[in-house]
């Protein structure tokens, strides 16, 4: 009788033992395919934001300066936009991974001393129902902002971005192009006016 009740000991033992080994080989399993999945979506993020670098609209070369104080498209900064910008633009959304467009206007620390407007037009014209001429500016981030909404007006106008969705978003004199922080000096440079415009993919559903 006691030989019988020690190997019913024994056998419940094992089949512990198998039930507890067969529990964490499945609770592994279940981890690496979590696992997987999440470098999958990390490699399949990290391929959208690279297939999309932004793209700096910059005065180094001269030729695509806006007037001092002002949002207004020369006629040479509208014909690099639309021989060089737009076809980068085109090429970045045609995979259909980018979500929307942040065009973000950077400007120097040279001072504005009108009295802006914006507050009261500024969803005129971004709407479309106003022109962009008819804002002032009273300071930097209102100007980053108007030159940042003249250029998505511009490329909005294309064929093929119809469906496209932007936002304008001013850095005022806040950030230099290396991105740190400049320094307070109250003067013009024509290095530090310019518009970065940036894809967003598409975030994680939770």
């Amino acid at each position: 009788m006691s030989r019988r009740i020690e190997r019913y000991h024994q056998d419940e033992e094992l089949n512990i033992f198998q039930a507890f080994t067969d529990l964490m080989s499945n609770a592994f399993m279940i981890i690496s395919f979590l696992l997987l999945i999440s470098l999958l979506q990390s490699i399949s993020i990290a391929k959208k934001l690279e297939s999309a670098s932004p793209i700096i609209i910059d005065e180094k070369s001269g030729n695509f300066k806006f007037p001092s104080g002002s949002a207004e498209l020369t006629p040479d900064l509208k014909k690099y936009i639309q021989t060089t910008i737009l076809p980068a633009v085109k090429k970045a959304t045609a995979a259909g991974n980018i979500d929307f467009i942040q065009a973000i206007g950077h400007t120097d620390s040279e001072g504005i001393s009108n009295v802006s407007n914006l507050d009261g037009r500024l969803s005129s014209v971004a709407t479309g129902k106003e022109n962009n001429t008819v804002l002032k500016a009273g300071s930097n981030a209102d100007l980053g902002l108007m030159r940042s909404i003249a250029v998505i007006q511009f490329l909005k106008t294309a064929r093929g971005l119809e469906k496209v969705k932007f936002r304008a978003y001013s850095a005022a004199q806040l950030y230099l192009p290396s991105g740190q922080l400049a320094p307070i000096d109250g003067g013009a440079d024509d290095n530090r006016r310019r518009i970065e415009i940036r894809f967003i993919p598409y975030g994680r559903k939770k």
